[in-house]
Order: structure tokens, then sequence, then C-alpha cells
């Protein structure tokens, strides 16, 4: 047998990503050494960026698969073992590429990351869930898409994605969004970062007021390694309140999405959660109404269409016309959402529906919206255009 040829080796080895920042682990600086004997085994030195690293299993299935695949190659052993600070702080400059630390990439001029920031009028109409399908219904179309979960006190994100124990990994003063299955999004990918991650407890609390709740959507946005993602997803608090404004002031260019339910009083209540986006030059992009209705079991098996309209009818158009001659452009209703107890279920087991149960009505709508808002091109609200007064001739 011949001895496996060390260059392929690298070769394998370039084609392993770490798992958290979706690069390859030789760009990064992982691989300290490569050593093959006589009879064809390889042992690899992988350096992990932090001690007790989450996802150190999957770099290990994969750095083992890879390797076993080149030629003249009898076994694998990987030995782990861990960055100094010298080569985190050097990881990290480079993932940085030079860029001031408290910088957001979103709100750079040349960002090609679509923002949308989903809010409602008040809590209960499903906002979150809304988010978490959608972001897995672009994920299903291909895109790299990430959450954050900026609704401080009602952190719901991480557990509707089956993340919610996961802790990110730090590398210095840099955090990595933690990544959520990737195998079931087709070839889109999906991170998420939440305050419920951030917390040393999952039950603990978070009572903070103005300034730390802008502190900590700062952080999120600023201090955590995105990467190059196609779309960004901010799950709101309800309501019109800190973050919103600080939202509109640190990513005047995210485009909000108004979540409600066909009931007058919730519909009343959107309306004012989108004049507050509009108050920030925000641009409205549409409305999703969640429980638009409530499909009739009895009659469908007998084929026929019977809607039960268990929270009343209209809502949705009603706060879409009504910010359309508030604003001046058309806000149109994206999709009207089934009510469906598989949705339910997505949200408490970690499993959305749009994932799980991709054909139920339910998901279908959710596609839908979600397949409109990345067909959108993207509007010019908040954006600079890099131009400068030209001189008088």
């Amino acid at each position: 047998m011949s001895s496996p040829d060390l260059q392929q080796i690298h070769a394998a080895l370039a084609t392993v990503n770490d798992p958290e920042i979706r690069r390859p682990i030789t760009d990064l600086g992982m691989v300290e050494s490569v050593d093959v004997d006589h009879a064809g085994a390889v042992t690899v030195r992988v350096l992990l960026t932090v001690s007790g690293c989450p996802l150190k299993e999957t770099i290990t299935r994969d750095v083992t698969a890879a390797v076993e695949k080149v030629a003249g190659v009898s076994g694998v052993r990987l030995d782990l073992g861990v960055m100094s600070n010298e080569q985190r702080a050097g990881l990290q400059e480079k993932l940085r590429g030079g860029q001031p630390q408290k910088e957001i990439p979103f709100s750079r001029p040349g960002s090609l990351t679509k923002v949308y920031a989903v809010a409602s009028g008040k809590g209960g109409v499903g906002k979150s869930s809304v988010t978490v399908n959608l972001a897995v219904a672009m994920a299903r179309q291909g895109l790299r898409v990430g959450i954050v979960d900026a609704d401080i006190y009602g952190h719901s994100v991480p557990a509707m994605l089956g993340v919610g124990d996961v802790r990110p990994t730090q590398v210095e003063d840099m955090i990595m969004p933690v990544p959520t299955r990737p195998s079931s999004f087709s070839t889109g990918e999906i991170s998420v970062i939440s305050i419920g991650m951030l917390k040393p407890r999952r039950d603990q609390v978070v009572a903070w007021r103005g300034p730390m709740l802008d502190r900590a959507l700062v952080q999120m946005l600023s201090d955590v390694f995105w990467g190059d993602l196609d779309a960004l997803l901010l799950d709101l608090p309800p309501g019109t309140g800190d973050i919103a404004i600080s939202l509109g002031q640190h990513l005047p260019n995210a485009e909000v999405v108004v979540v409600t339910t066909p009931q007058e009083a919730a519909a009343e209540v959107a309306e004012r959660a989108g004049t507050m986006a509009s108050m920030m030059h925000q641009r409205v992009v549409g409305v999703v109404e969640n429980m638009s209705f409530l499909p009739c079991p009895h009659c469908a098996e007998a084929g026929v269409e019977h809607r039960l309209e268990v929270f009343g009818s209209g809502g949705g158009r009603r706060v879409a016309q009504t910010l359309s001659q508030r604003f001046g452009y058309d806000v149109p209703v994206l999709g009207e959402v089934p009510l469906d107890l598989t949705l339910r279920e997505g949200g408490d087991t970690g499993t959305p529906i749009v994932e799980s149960h991709p054909d139920s009505p339910a998901a279908q709508a959710l596609a839908g919206v979600a397949k409109a808002l990345v067909g959108r091109g993207r509007g010019l609200a908040g954006m600079q255009l890099g131009l400068s007064p030209a001189g008088r001739l």
C-alpha cells in the first residue's frame, strides 16, 4: 500500500468547516500539525477555539470522515488541543477583517444582508413563531439566515429552534452565534443569538431598563460574528418601547414586518407598531395575519373548504390599508396563517412547522411570506449612497 500524500490530506482538511464559524478549519489556523506513519496512519492535531467546545464531537467526526477518504490512509487519530490567548486574538482579528470591534456590520453602506424586523403591537399574536418559521422557510430556499432574539424579556426563539439549553462559544470578546441543525435546512443555514443564551441560568429573570436594553441589542449585533448572511431576522418585543427605538437608531435600513391577528383590538395596536417603524424612518414591507382562521376538519373530510373565524376577520387587511394610507406607499398583506395545532406543538418541541410539516396549510402560508420577502428588491431607506456634492463648473 502506498503512503498517503500529505498534500491530499491537507486538501481534505480544507473541506472541513468549523461548525460555528462555518469556515474551513485550515483557514482559521485550527490545524496545528499532520503526521503520517509508515503504515498510513494519520494523526491530526486540531486546536479548538475554547476549552470544552460544545461541538468538538462534530469536528472530530468531520475531520475523521474527510481524512479517511484519502487514498492510502489506514486510520485516523485526532488529537484535540486548545488555542492560546495569542492564537485566539489572531483568529478574532482575522474574522473581523480589521474592522472596529463595535461596528454593526449590517449597518455598513455596502452590506448585502437583508434585515427584517418582525414586530407586533401586542404580545400573544405568535410573532416569535412567525419569525422562526420564516427563517426556516428562507433556509429551505438555500439562504444563510441569522436570527436575533431581541425580545429581551420574553426570549423564546432558542427553545422554538430546539437550542434552548445551548450556550454560544466566545473567542476573546467575540461571540459565535449558535448553529441550528444545518442538515435539516437543505443547503441553507440558520444561526441564532438570544439574551437567554447569555444568562448564567435559563430560569434567570432579565430586569433591565432603557440603557441596558440598548446595550444588549448592540452587543448581539456587533459582538457576534455572523459571517456572510443573506438575511437577518430580528424578533422584536411587542409594542413601541426602547428596543424599537434602538433598532431604528442602529439599523435604520431594517425593513419591518408587522404581525397581527384578525380581531379589531389586535389590529389597532398593530397599526401603532407599524407607525413607530415609520417614525424611525424604516419601511414597513407587509403585514402577516396570524391565527387567521381554523379550517373546519369535518368540511375538509368532505372536500369542502370552510373557514371558522375564531378570532373574527379583517384585522390584517385593516392594518395594511391603514398603514398604506398613512405612509403613502403600498403595505400588502403578505399572508394569512391559519390556526394549526402542529404549529403550536412545533414551538414547544423545537421543530418548526415549516420543517416538520411543510405541506400543511400554515407552513405553506409562512413559506409564501418568506418567498415574497426574499423576492423583494432591497429598498434604499436608511442606506448611505456614498455620494458627495460635485463642485460648480
